[in-house]
């Protein structure tokens, strides 16, 4: 018990950072990027462009901020529930630092939807005409697909994986 609680405690801490880190650089992007022409990194290629965005990639949903909501606390309640019910193992760590970086990035959208009605987005990949994004949604992404590494490429057995989802405590 004392270690999940110890878990917790450092999992909301690693949560909050990643958070504080997401809102700055959307601070950076409003104080630098807002009104301004975009700032090149590599023409052609990629740049900061200040976009407001209330929808999802490429302006879908817009407006549904009611859907983005439910949706993230949804994350939250999946990602508290499992960070409660896996083993304290070290081998989890990985699922438990996606699970965190997912969180943190619905947080940071959601701290934006909740204040402006939008979500600041900053990053553009020019070249390919690529939605313009933010920090929050590279949390989001990069953890995914690291959690899909993990949970599909054998890195944890079948019965331990039934185990997180049922909420038994079990592992190899």
């Amino acid at each position: 018990m004392k270690n999940r609680i110890v878990r917790l405690a450092l999992a909301f801490l690693f949560f909050r950072l990643l958070i504080a880190l997401d809102q700055w650089t959307k601070h950076l992007a409003v104080a630098h990027l807002m009104n301004q022409d975009p700032y090149v990194i590599w023409d052609g290629v990629f740049e900061f462009l200040y976009s407001e965005n209330s929808g999802a990639a490429f302006g879908l949903l817009e407006g549904k901020q009611f859907l983005f909501i439910v949706v993230a606390v949804l994350v939250f309640a999946a990602v508290l529930y499992l960070l409660w019910t896996l083993p304290t193992e070290k081998r989890f760590l990985p699922l438990i630092i996606c699970m965190i970086v997912i969180a943190a990035g619905a947080a940071g959208n959601l701290i934006d939807r909740m204040t402006q009605g939008y979500v600041v987005d900053f990053i553009y990949f020019k070249l390919i005409n690529f939605p313009i994004f933010n920090v929050a949604d590279c949390y989001v992404t990069c953890a995914t697909g690291l959690l899909f590494v993990l949970l599909f490429f054998g890195v944890y057995s079948d019965e331990e994986l039934t185990a997180m989802v049922s909420g038994r405590r079990e592992s190899r």
